[in-house]
């Protein structure tokens, strides 16, 4: 509720410009750094599971409210140029302005747009904090009634689709995990390779569940709930013909906040279209480590070095796309999906075991210490 207050205060211009940007920088700071001190101090009362909801909980707070800070600092900047030196009217005025009480009942059913900086209430932060999208705006598109067969429907697919999910993690992808450390530690090209291989259908049926569990089913029971009528999160990525398709039509409110609140002010700051995606792509890189290496406790640059990783494969699958024809280039994406994520986790969980059971393997054969850890 920090944010309401000192955008308040702006709006009132009872904190300066300046000193406000610089406290709610500081506040969104906090926030993601909040979970990485929490969990280093107290990593032994987290779960892998609960830590990784913290921070994804954080992570989506941090973008929110980074989105809830510009988009009133853009509606303010508007607000003052046109109203350069006059005091904000009372809510009486705005309404006789707004003709509100010259009208009957009929005028009165009329919804009316809310106006900066009449937003700035908990109310409308709440909401906007619990709708399900990442861009702030003043007025959300709305629904007129709940659909209770329709929110139904989503509601037993994310219970059924979380249980599909925990069981093809637990029953699946930690056995062939398992398998795989010994292999990967010994550097076994050959037989690394097939565990890779092994592990990418369970992966890729885990990742297909997840996705259609959260993008379609609880995005929409959410949206449904709070009568949210925006439901665009995600487009046709399966036919993506190059990476780049893929990264703007697989997860839409990710997109459209990193174009929004990213790519067009770094644009217009100056820097070329080209210089603009890097530093998307940078920040996304950080935040696929971010959401990896706090809840494993195990701070590497695989997640990081993926994501940077995108920026020359994109432009690989574009040319590929272009001298090979789209078939291809879809053909790329998948390849990148399927056998990309089994890398990393195997990768991962190598390091997480030489980290934290390295008191464990000390002294005694790596490799039949291993296979002890796994397997007793």
């Amino acid at each position: 509720m920090k944010s309401t207050i000192i955008a308040n205060g702006k709006s009132e211009e009872i904190i300066a410009e300046g000193l406000g940007i610089f406290i709610q920088i500081v506040n969104i700071i906090v926030l993601v750094c909040l979970p990485v001190v929490s969990i280093h101090l107290r990593g032994h009362a987290f779960s892998l599971m609960g830590a990784s909801t913290v921070c994804f909980y954080y992570s989506v707070l941090f973008l929110k409210l980074w989105s809830y800070v510009q988009t009133n600092m853009w509606c303010r900047q508007t607000y003052y140029q046109k109203n350069p030196r006059e005091r904000r009217p009372s809510i009486t005025l705005a309404e006789l302005k707004n003709g509100a009480l010259d009208g009957g009942d009929e005028d009165e059913a009329i919804p009316k747009l809310v106006q900066y900086p009449d937003n700035l209430t908990y109310r409308d932060l709440v909401y906007f904090l619990c709708a399900p999208t990442l861009c702030y705006e003043l007025n959300f598109p709305r629904t007129s009634r709940v659909r209770k067969r329709f929110l139904l429907k989503r509601l037993l697919e994310v219970v059924i689709g979380a249980n599909v999910v925990m069981a093809l993690f637990q029953q699946w992808i930690i056995p062939s995990v398992r398998n795989s450390l010994i292999p990967f530690s010994n550097m076994d090209v050959a037989l690394a390779t097939e565990r890779l291989l092994k592990l990418a259908l369970p992966n890729h049926l885990c990742w297909l569940c997840f996705f259609y569990l959260m993008f379609h089913s609880f995005l929409n029971a959410v949206g449904e709930l709070l009568n949210f009528a925006d439901r665009n999160f995600y487009c046709d990525w399966w036919n993506a013909n190059n990476i780049d398709t893929f990264w703007r039509t697989w997860n839409m409110p990710v997109h459209r906040w990193c174009v929004r609140h990213l790519y067009i002010p770094v644009v217009q700051m100056g820097y070329s279209s080209r210089q603009a995606s890097t530093i998307v792509f940078l920040f996304s890189a950080f935040f696929h480590e971010y959401l990896v290496s706090v809840p494993l406790q195990t701070y590497k640059i695989w997640a990081f070095m993926g994501m940077m990783g995108q920026i020359p494969l994109s432009a690989i699958s574009k040319y590929i796309e272009k001298r090979l024809g789209p078939r291809m280039g879809n053909i790329i994406v998948w390849a990148s999906i399927i056998l990309g994520q089994p890398l990393c986790i195997m990768a991962y969980y190598h390091d997480y075991v030489v980290h934290h059971f390295k008191s464990a393997l000390n002294g005694t054969d790596y490799t039949s210490q291993i296979f002890k850890m796994n397997y007793n």
